[in-house]
């Protein structure tokens, strides 16, 4: 292994991801930001991915490959890929996404520009489908002039939609702090612990392609209790099924705790917990009647988290854009 430490590490978890690995590889290696280390975790797969990691890593030294013994689960070799790192920054990759070429670099010249407080940057998103077609552009983002953790917890609640911001760049420091990835809700849940940490900055590009398919986690396992298992073997044969919604509720409030806020803080981020889901469920529900009479709320382009083609209430916008492409097929890769 080389001396050097890279200032940033990317981590891949896959798990018999042959179909599209090799595109995901070749996006990573060919940044133009040359400091970096790709750390592979195969969950013992049973495809081509094994003979795909052991090519690359044979003609590229900023390769680490590891195999499991035995497949771990998708929570836990998604942070085995963050425990081996080294770099001052981290960034997740699936092995079923794109990456533009400029990413890595964009990134951190954001980093050097944002507030010390930031913990996360991140690009805005295409979605594709499984052969690459453009679906939508995700819908995803949070207000970064925002300085409470509270008013950051509920502003990406708020906006959530596809955890986007979660494959961006973030300050390993940071995500040390947290609880890494859970096995409920564990993107949207660990998003919302580093929001509660820092600053997350959303950069205007489209930096990266995040890909929805029949082989993506939900779609692949239908019934709860599969995708639970999909995400940790332990806890999903043996975990008690209540409603979905209270079992993410409560990994958000084990969030909260874990942050170790003011009693304040805490009290208003378990309100945003509880109050925003409805509002904006509120919002949706009322907005083509309000649309018809005219009583939608404009907002400018130049406002936080906006493009000038989105001018429409934030939650709407989620829900429209959400319905360009079918919602079921939904983020979890094959980790």
């Amino acid at each position: 292994m080389s001396a050097h430490i890279p200032r940033v590490s990317v981590g891949l978890p896959v798990y018999n991801g042959e179909r599209y690995l090799r595109s995901a590889l070749d996006s990573i290696l060919g940044q133009d930001y040359p400091d970096f280390e790709l750390i592979i975790s195969d969950n013992a797969s049973t495809d081509a991915t094994p003979d795909i990691c052991r090519e690359y890593a044979a003609r590229d030294a900023r390769i680490r490959y590891y195999r499991n013994e035995h497949n771990i689960g998708a929570r836990g070799n998604y942070n085995r890929v963050f425990e081996l790192a080294r770099g001052e920054f981290f960034k997740w990759a699936s092995h079923d996404d794109v990456l533009y070429p400029s990413l890595l670099r964009r990134c951190l010249e954001t980093f050097a520009d944002s507030p010390a407080d930031t913990v996360l940057v991140f690009s805005k998103a295409e979605i594709i489908d499984d052969v690459g077609n453009v679906k939508a552009v995700s819908a995803d983002t949070v207000d970064a002039t925002l300085t409470t953790p509270s008013g950051r917890l509920a502003s990406l609640i708020f906006f959530r939609c596809y955890a986007n911001p979660l494959w961006g760049l973030i300050k390993a420091e940071a995500l040390r702090q947290t609880r890494l990835m859970g096995w409920i809700e564990s993107d949207h849940v660990l998003l919302a612990e580093l929001a509660m940490r820092g600053r997350l900055i959303e950069m205007s590009e489209i930096l990266y392609q995040q890909r929805r398919h029949a082989g993506s986690a939900i779609p692949k396992h239908p019934k709860r209790r599969d995708l639970y298992a999909w995400t940790d073997p332990r806890k999903g044969k043996s975990a008690i099924l209540l409603p979905h919604w209270v079992l993410c509720d409560w990994e958000y409030f084990k969030a909260i705790r874990h942050a170790r806020l003011s009693l304040w803080q805490q009290l208003l981020c378990s309100s945003a917990v509880l109050c925003v889901p409805g509002w904006r469920w509120f919002l949706a529900v009322t907005g083509p009647v309000r649309d018809r009479l005219g009583l939608h709320r404009k907002r400018k382009a130049t406002e936080p988290g906006m493009t000038p083609k989105v001018q429409l209430e934030p939650a709407m916008t989620n829900e429209r854009q959400m319905n360009v492409y079918d919602a079921k097929v939904t983020r979890g890769g094959n980790g």
